[in-house]
């Protein structure tokens, strides 16, 4: 039997709880000691589309996720339809009763359907449907046989500020829905995860965030920025924190802004940074010959896509990479810091 070695998949619409579910789950994985590697895709969407957030779990530190998913937890008929095929054999799909579709759409690939009446025990029990992510949380953990008591803890957590009756109700739909999942597929699904005895305590960081911690801790103190996918939580974050770090945030009318401002704000003396992708460091390469010019320091935080312009459809690259070190004109130095871990991210963004 498999054991913490496993990829857990959740995918659903937009506003179905798909990436606050994925990370709640993260962190009470992470408290019970165990290492994530975890990766997320939707759409530019604020409702409705198909977005998923995927967990990789081990007992040893992770720096990349896997193709092959072991537990599909699927919020929409469609979250099941397109990612099933992704499902190793013998693994399963966990999804509502509910929903119109046939067992051999799952099965025809050799994997397990687990039908489960999650939106009907998030309104039995919890009073509302839109519970259902709860209640589907707590199966997850019911069928891999993890400890409810981590889930219990995420869940006091992400909800006290709700109050009492709000966290009492999402505790008693959790519950539900782990007790269902682990008496009705418990033993039918083979992988399995146990907390880790005598880890020290770990946090739950993406590289944007890591990137922003590291800003702030080295000292910066203005960051101006026009959002662009995917460095938009790098600004996002230190926004988060310039209140309690004492740091000036401009959100920009565009990217050839974004740069000057921070390049004023440097040329006055401060520790200064923007953040943009390719398409955004593309307009910004004029300012950085100003830069250069009037020597004055500055970082930019350049979060690459996967290819130019917003990537390409059949193969990946690090384009972006190479056309930093050749960014303007002039022969004047440029420092360029590329990461590869989380660990990097924070060191390298301080060192910057």
């Amino acid at each position: 039997m498999p054991r913490n070695d496993m990829t857990i998949r959740l995918a659903g619409e937009a506003g179905q709880g798909v990436e606050s579910g994925g990370a709640g789950f993260a962190k009470a994985l992470t408290d019970a000691g165990l290492w994530l590697h975890t990766t997320s895709e939707f759409m530019s969407r604020i409702r409705g589309g198909l977005n998923f957030f995927q967990a990789r779990v081990a007992e040893h530190p992770l720096y990349s996720h896997v193709e092959k998913v072991h537990l599909l937890l699927a919020f929409s008929e469609e979250a099941v339809t397109e990612n099933v095929g992704a499902v190793v054999p013998g693994g399963a799909v966990l999804y509502d009763e509910g929903f119109k579709l046939k067992a051999d759409v799952i099965t025809r690939h050799g994997v397990q359907a687990f039908p489960a009446p999650l939106t009907r025990l998030a309104q039995e029990v919890g009073g509302n449907k839109i519970m259902m992510n709860t209640c589907a949380l707590g199966a997850t953990a019911g069928l891999t046989d993890f400890d409810f008591q981590y889930i219990a803890d995420i869940i006091k957590t992400n909800f006290r500020r709700k109050g009492d009756a709000v966290v009492e109700s999402n505790l008693k739909v959790a519950r539900a829905g782990y007790d269902y999942a682990r008496q009705q597929y418990g033993v039918k699904f083979e992988w399995k995860i146990s907390p880790l005895a005598g880890t020290p305590p770990r946090m739950v960081i993406n590289g944007n965030q890591a990137i922003g911690v590291g800003a702030l801790a080295a000292g910066c103190k203005f960051c101006s920025g026009y959002p662009m996918t995917p460095s938009s939580s790098i600004i996002e974050y230190i926004a988060s924190q310039a209140t309690r770090f004492g740091v000036v945030m401009k959100q920009t009318e565009d990217e050839v802004a974004a740069l000057l401002m921070a390049i004023g704000a440097g040329y006055a003396g401060a520790r200064a940074m923007t953040a943009t992708s390719g398409g955004g460091f593309a307009l910004m390469t004029e300012a950085i010959g100003l830069a250069g010019m009037a020597e004055v320091p500055v970082v930019i935080a350049e979060s690459q896509r996967p290819g130019p312009s917003t990537g390409m459809p059949t193969k990946t690259e690090q384009g972006d990479l190479l056309f930093c070190v050749h960014a303007s004109q002039g022969e004047f130095p440029k420092i360029v810091l590329a990461v590869s871990t989380i660990e990097d991210c924070f060191a390298l963004s301080a060192r910057a």
